[in-house]
């Protein structure tokens, strides 16, 4: 069994100011000797509470109609029984307010008309009021900053919510790209293989009693065939598996130690919680590049540096060669046109520099988690 505890996880203390500020009220009314002014402190007091409930459900212009009679109500209360403290509901409640030309009108008038309570029990000395002092300047402060507090928190809610909203159409629009590109290579490969093995198998047929050697050579040329669409499937359910970075750096260390090219690596120790669709996206990008090194650079050193921020992740690949990268470099989308695509499907970036050698700095918006591909199939 669960154990009960008394301030429960989901809603911390809050509901307990709020319960113990709803009875603070009537502590104050109840100071008061004359029994018209009790009657009318309860009365003001329902009355607040049933339009704070209709103000927080209203929109347009109700909302300055309810949040009036709310500060009429404060400001009455102030002065009949130095009771301040339903201007924090109000500051709370301000916050709230999504129309920001509202939301400042509103703000000023509590503010003034709080301030000006204030001041008017100072100035007559009350000596109830005097004597919880610190308490209401702490509800005066509340006053001028909660607002704004609750009001831009609000407004970072809403742009999270778009933020989540835009990477799952992001996701949905990945998951659709590749679809399309799995489609255009099955086509490109298979559609193009499997034509050929169809028209050269109805050559042999035809053949098989007229000429049979030739017959022979072009079912020679069928299996040939079927083998190379068999092996290009392969590579291609292969690449859709995903490459972790881990395996792609191994990769690439064989690859240099084989063109005999000094390798570094530099990982940020932070680095984490990457999505697969991140990493196999730049461990495309790794490859693509160091490719590019072995064929064109001539150096003797690459290096690769992986730096994750709080908005980006950063990623480094340097050579000493000769400072140069082919414009056509292009074969099999393995090149800097290929990369540019890549990039510009995850809103990354790409920057060249070609002093002391080549630099390629990559830029990638650093989502954790966020967008997957997966089911493609």
């Amino acid at each position: 069994m669960k154990k009960f505890t008394l301030f429960q996880k989901w809603s911390g203390i809050s509901p307990y100011i709020w319960a113990v500020m709803s009875i603070l009220p009537f502590y104050f009314i109840f100071q008061s000797s004359s029994t018209p002014e009790i009657i009318a402190g309860l009365i003001l007091t329902v009355i607040f509470f049933i339009s704070l409930r209709f103000a927080f459900i209203s929109r347009r212009w109700p909302v300055y109609l309810w949040t009036s009679i709310l500060i009429g109500i404060s400001l009455t209360m102030s002065i009949l029984f130095a009771f301040i403290y339903f201007a924090f509901y109000i500051a709370y409640y301000n916050g709230n307010i999504k129309n920001r030309v509202a939301f400042l009108t509103l703000y000023i008038i509590h503010l003034v008309a709080t301030t000006f309570s204030i001041n008017y029990n100072l100035v007559i000395k009350n000596e109830v009021f005097l004597t919880h002092l610190p308490f209401v300047i702490i509800i005066w402060i509340s006053v001028i900053l909660l607002p704004f507090n609750i009001y831009n928190r609000k407004k970072q809610d809403i742009l999270e919510e778009k933020l989540e909203d835009a990477n799952k159409r992001i996701s949905e629009l990945v998951k659709q790209e590749e679809r399309q590109r799995i489609a255009r290579d099955l086509h490109d490969t298979l559609g193009q293989k499997l034509s050929m093995i169809g028209l050269k198998s109805d050559l042999a047929r035809k053949l098989i009693h007229k000429d049979p050697e030739k017959a022979r050579h072009e079912l020679k040329d069928v299996q040939q065939t079927a083998r190379t669409a068999l092996n290009e499937v392969r590579k291609m359910v292969s690449q859709m598996r995903g490459i972790r970075i881990t395996e792609e750096i191994a990769r690439v260390k064989q690859l240099l130690r084989a063109a005999e090219i000094e390798f570094e690596y530099i990982q940020d120790e932070s680095f984490k919680d990457v999505s697969l669709f991140y990493e196999n996206i730049i461990s495309m990008l790794i490859k693509e590049a160091v490719n590019n090194v072995v064929k064109h650079s001539k150096a003797t050193l690459c290096v690769i540096k992986i730096l994750q921020f709080e908005e980006e992740i950063s990623l480094v690949i340097k050579d000493n060669g000769i400072g140069t990268i082919p414009d056509k470099d292009v074969i099999d989308g393995h090149g800097i046109r290929g990369m540019r695509e890549r990039l510009e499907f995850v809103n990354g970036s790409l920057e060249i520099l070609t002093n002391d050698g080549t630099t390629l700095i990559i830029k990638i918006p650093n989502v954790r988690k966020q967008v997957e591909v997966e089911g493609l199939l």
